[in-house]
């Protein structure tokens, strides 16, 4: 089986996003990597002439190898049996990530908070890793924990043996991508809890903007919406009748609304384009509103 590769760098957010991981990969029974990529790293050191002090190299190396180790150590003590490799790339960070998910199931990258506000703050290699990768990378903030994952107890108090949280889908009815849904219905079949589905459409888009003040017309479009989204679904149900569905169609951008329905969700699932044509990659406004606002680890699964 494809192991679960995790970006690791030291910095608390990919601590946390290789906790996430070795979570992940115990419940998929698949082994875990963990890699650190050259660039990933603050430099330790100020070049002087352009030249590096002397041994600072090999002292960063040893420091990465130290890293890897007790990183390692750490997640099989919490996991035992779990299979897990390090491994120190040569390559700067994204190419390295970037060739890394061409043998990875899922790929794991930690994002630092916004301090009090709930979200992410994406830097530039995990954007441009999340645009460009051929493989679902979920994203995890710097102090997530397997306790908010989880309902809490009888009690209110916060549990990591209590049942999941439910998977939060975006899905767009113009481009129901299978990759998209089939991910989070796998993830909520594997969790045993439910799957929230929400889709965001706009009446201007439809009918023109005369549509907005026409409340009749408005109510109308809702029900074709909703029954766009039942109908879409239905094979899917049948597929893992285990997973209660609770399907929501909104009027706006799904952007707010699953940023909203993030807080009481253990994981949010939403899809990227694919674009052959264009270097590089794209995320799209409501995928990037997601990343940058969600209190929950974020998919990103790519799709053609």
């Amino acid at each position: 089986m494809p192991a679960i590769t995790v970006g690791l760098d030291g910095s608390p957010e990919s601590l946390a996003a290789a906790d996430w991981a070795a979570r992940e990969a115990t419940q998929r029974e698949a082994p875990l990597r963990l890699l650190h990529a050259r660039d990933s790293l603050r430099p330790l050191y100020t070049p002087f002439m352009g030249a590096s002090a002397p041994g600072v190299i090999e002292a960063q190396r040893d420091w990465v190898a130290h890293l890897l180790r007790e990183a390692q150590s750490r997640l099989t003590e919490r996991h035992p049996g779990l299979r897990i490799t390090a491994q120190q790339a040569e390559d700067e960070a994204v190419p390295a990530l970037l060739a890394a998910v061409e043998d990875t199931e899922l790929l794991v990258l930690g994002s630092r908070g916004l301090g009090t506000v709930a979200g992410f703050l994406v830097g530039s290699v995990a954007l441009a890793v999340v645009a460009r990768a051929e493989r679902p990378v979920v994203l995890v903030r710097a102090g997530e924990h397997a306790e908010g994952e989880h309902l809490p107890d009888a009690t209110g108090a916060a549990s990591s043996t209590t049942p999941y949280r439910d998977v939060v889908l975006g899905l767009d009815l113009e481009e129901p991508a299978d990759a998209v849904v089939e991910f989070a219905f796998e993830t909520a079949r594997r969790r045993a809890v439910g799957l929230r589905v929400v889709h965001g459409w706009n009446p201007a888009a439809v009918y023109g903007y005369g549509a907005v003040l026409d409340s009749g017309l408005n109510a109308e479009l809702a029900e074709e919406a909703r029954h766009g989204l039942s109908d879409l679904l239905r094979p899917w149900n049948d597929k893992f009748p285990g997973v209660e569905v609770r399907a929501q169609a909104v009027i706006g951008s799904a952007g707010r609304h699953l940023v909203h329905a993030s807080r009481d969700a253990s994981l949010v699932v939403v899809g990227r384009k694919r674009n052959h044509a264009l270097v590089g990659g794209r995320i799209g406004p409501v995928t990037h509103a997601v990343l940058q606002h969600a209190s929950a680890p974020v998919a990103v699964v790519p799709h053609d």
